[in-house]
């Protein structure tokens, strides 16, 4: 039997201590007070079991773990890190393999391939559809000028516009929970962008 609790105590400590300054959007708290609660929250409205549910908490967990090491391409990094180590908490070749797969799966543009993928990449977009969306849609604004990419107020707005116009849930259970929040938060990015002056 996986030991979560202590994988996950792992995964937060790591996370707390060794995540990089500037991310104010891929921080821990987008791991513990994002992802994760997203992930149980449609694991649950999806009916599955507690094995399913486990290897979704744990891919959850680790999905961003790899920025410790690199900001771009941290997918494969984190699916790394979860191979090198979940082993010592119990999981199984077979699990580890399930939960790689399904970090990997969060690489944008996400092309999920199993329903437990789908279910993760919905979790890890879970804000789209959220009201606190412009609250963390800042957030990844603020992180990617840390990292050298400046953008006006119009070029953001209209990056966001584009995103949530061709972005859609994967799962049923997603499209009903975050598909009105989203529609919402898009009409409101229009608005927003209709106000701007063009000098913003």
């Amino acid at each position: 039997m996986p030991d979560w609790i202590n994988a996950k105590k792992y995964v937060l400590a790591r996370l707390a201590e060794e995540l990089p300054e500037g991310l104010y959007y891929h921080g821990i708290h987008h791991t513990r007070d994002d992802v994760l609660p997203a992930v149980e929250h449609l694991a649950k409205l999806a009916s599955l079991g507690y094995g399913e549910t486990l290897l979704l908490q744990t891919a959850a967990l680790y999905h961003d773990i790899g920025f410790i090491e690199a900001y771009q391409d941290n997918e494969p990094i984190a699916a790394r890190i979860a191979a090198q180590t979940l082993p010592q908490f119990g999981y199984t070749p077979e699990q580890i393999q399930v939960v790689g797969q399904i970090v990997l799966a969060t690489h944008l543009p996400q092309s999920p391939q199993s329903y437990l993928e789908q279910l993760m990449c919905d979790a890890d977009l879970d804000s789209l559809g959220r009201d606190d969306y412009l609250v963390t849609s800042h957030n990844l604004w603020k992180e990617l000028k840390h990292h050298g990419a400046y953008l006006t107020s119009r070029q953001w707005y209209q990056r966001q516009i584009d995103f949530l116009g061709q972005h859609t849930y994967f799962t049923s259970v997603a499209q009903a929970l975050r598909g009105p929040g989203k529609r919402k938060n898009l009409e409101m990015l229009k608005a927003r962008l209709a106000h701007l002056s063009d000098q913003e």
